[in-house]
């Protein structure tokens, strides 16, 4: 199955039904009245969030829906039918933007949750409702109002309390299978991981969380070299960054200069995504003697001034990843807890993770208007239908 993260559509409500022009005529009854029935109300387009789904990928082929309008009034004070309401299954963790006003509908986190995006119109008045001691046979009716509609892009971001950064091969989804259940690919060459892989992290009964890997980050990421820069937005509902490091990495290459280069492509993605919280990883360090390790320690103490977290881990043999989720268990909770007691830091936290999320929507969105513009200055048969790297569509599509 294919991977999309990105799906534009375009959605109508269902008009109201109009209103009955009618007058009652039966047999011996003379001057029957007025009879002419109201409309029915049209159907709403709703969004619903579905568990057992985890792409987009059925809104790339059907990009309009329709909800279905009320049928108009009829004789004998009969109302025209209700239009059925239009549900939309989408992945937990779909976030709805109006693409005309650029407007966050809606973030559906929650199993069964739903967001109503086009109201249906409402129903059209039956010459019924117009009757009075002075107006006995009236003829006015008013039409159904139109349904509403709109564009809307849907955007998936996977819904994970961790967030893994590093470079291809830091040893991300090593780490991913050391610590949950979770099966993703790994092999010795870089973007094995071509889309977000989600573990479940165990540490008790009825404690856990979830950590999230995206395809790694390389230098120019910030200007749409390789994979991860498109997935780096579903790191925006991550409460903690877990940058992995290789302590060392295969083809020589300094790790406190491969430090550098993702937060540096980290800050030019997004400022707010940055300066979340970030805990530094040396993965691989049973290739390291004591010396070694701690000669690195100290350079990256001395030449990045880390102020966060820092720990050393062998992910291949599971060395060190029982403490490390341990603690950011514990630091989880400690924030859970106060997001529960405090409603200003809960929404406090909403507004930072809004805040990541339109940073990630302008970088990317830039990073396409680039391209196609680049595009344009191409001669006009020169065949681009090859190029791997087309942000031309507004889906972004993964094959695993």
């Amino acid at each position: 199955m294919k991977f999309v993260d990105e799906a534009p559509i375009f959605v109508n409500a269902g008009d109201g039904g109009n209103g009955c022009l009618s007058f009652r005529r039966e047999k011996f009854i003379a001057k029957g009245g007025p009879d002419g029935g109201d409309g029915g109300d049209g159907g709403s387009v709703f969004l619903e969030a579905d568990i057992n789904l985890n792409t987009l990928v059925d809104y790339r082929y059907q990009k309009k829906y329709r909800a279905e309008s009320g049928q108009s009034g009829r004789s004998k004070d009969c109302r025209g039918a209700k239009g059925d309401d239009l549900v939309l299954k989408v992945p937990v963790g779909t976030s709805v933007l109006d693409v005309d006003t650029e407007e966050q509908l809606g973030d559906l986190t929650e199993p069964g949750q739903r967001l109503k995006v086009a109201q249906g119109g409402f129903h059209g008045l039956g010459n019924t409702r117009f009757k009075s001691s002075v107006n006995r046979a009236p003829r006015q009716t008013t039409p159904g109002s139109e349904g509403e509609s709109r564009n809307l892009k849907l955007e998936l971001k996977v819904l994970a309390d961790i967030g893994l950064l590093g470079l291809p091969n830091a040893g991300k989804s090593t780490f991913i299978r050391a610590v949950s259940a979770a099966k993703p690919k790994v092999a010795n060459y870089p973007f094995t991981t071509l889309v977000p892989n989600l573990g479940v992290v165990k540490v008790q009964a009825h404690r856990s969380f979830v950590v999230a890997d995206i395809p790694g980050l390389i230098e120019g990421a910030s200007d749409g070299a390789g994979l991860g820069i498109r997935f780096l937005k579903h790191l925006t509902r991550c409460r903690i960054l877990l940058h992995l490091v290789d302590a060392m990495p295969f083809d020589g290459s300094d790790p406190v200069a491969n430090i550098r280069i993702i937060n540096e492509e980290l800050a030019k993605f997004s400022p707010t995504l940055a300066s979340r919280q970030q805990w530094l990883v040396l993965n691989k360090t049973d290739l390291l003697t004591d010396e070694q390790l701690a000669e690195l320690k100290q350079r990256i103490q001395t030449e990045l001034h880390w102020p966060g977290e820092f720990h050393t881990i062998s992910a291949i043999n599971g060395q060190g990843t029982e403490p490390l989720c341990n603690e950011l268990l514990e630091t989880l909770e400690e924030a859970w807890q106060l997001e529960r007691d405090d409603p200003d830091a809960a929404q406090a936290e909403a507004d930072i993770q809004q805040q990541m999320q339109a940073e990630a929507r302008a970088k990317i969105e830039a990073l396409r208007a680039s391209r196609k513009a680049g595009r344009s200055e191409r001669d006009d048969d020169e065949d681009d239908s090859d190029d791997d790297d087309d942000w031309d569509d507004v889906e972004v599509v993964y094959a695993p």
